[in-house]
């Protein structure tokens, strides 16, 4: 069963569509502050896609989930009580509580690791809001942590070109199945705890 093969495939006609930098802005804004598919399933396809606007790309992915991060503060800051019988129902609550101890010890330090590492950054735009994290050192951590992950990601796919992509055909369908499998063994983990 070639599952992942053929999603990978997809992926690639979207990165080559005429209207795949508008989605590519639409995933990163809505990612920094709803949506829960990661902006990296856009961005290193049409970096492999279109390697010599690698760069360009990586900056839409910036500024467009800075902009999403700036509306998951306000929802935050202006609806927390609205959401937050959705949030405490939802697998976030654990990283929502975490990301309010992280701003407590840390300050807008905890954005920029969130903004960087796969942590779930809307998660911490939200927080950032409800606690009223300064706006300015919000924006100016956002921008650096985010900058930093998608030149990093666009970046290394530039780099790796070709090989890289011939690479990830051959064992698609082994990753995506090991991924299912420690995505299922994380979840397994956490409903027994």
């Amino acid at each position: 069963m070639r599952i992942f093969a053929s999603l990978y495939e997809r992926v690639m006609r979207w990165s080559r569509h005429r209207h795949a930098v508008g989605y590519l802005c639409a995933l990163s804004f809505a990612e920094s502050s709803f949506f829960p598919v990661p902006v990296d399933v856009m961005l290193a396809p049409m970096c492999m896609a279109t390697p010599q606007r690698w760069w360009r790309y990586a900056l839409y992915a910036t500024v467009f989930s800075v902009l999403g991060g700036l509306a998951g503060y306000a929802i935050g800051y202006l609806t927390f009580e609205a959401i937050e019988p959705w949030l405490r129902d939802s697998h976030y609550w654990s990283a929502y509580t975490t990301a309010r101890e992280w701003f407590d010890r840390y300050g807008v330090w905890a954005v920029f690791v969130a903004g960087f590492s796969p942590i779930p950054y809307k998660v911490f735009t939200i927080a950032a809001g409800v606690a009223s994290l300064t706006l300015p050192g919000f924006f100016l951590a956002s921008l650096i942590g985010r900058g930093a992950r998608f030149f990093l990601v666009a970046g290394i796919v530039r780099y790796a070109g070709p090989r890289f992509e011939t690479t990830l055909v051959r064992y698609i369908e082994r990753i995506g199945w090991v991924v299912v499998l420690l995505t299922a063994l994380v979840i397994g983990y956490l409903m027994l705890r």
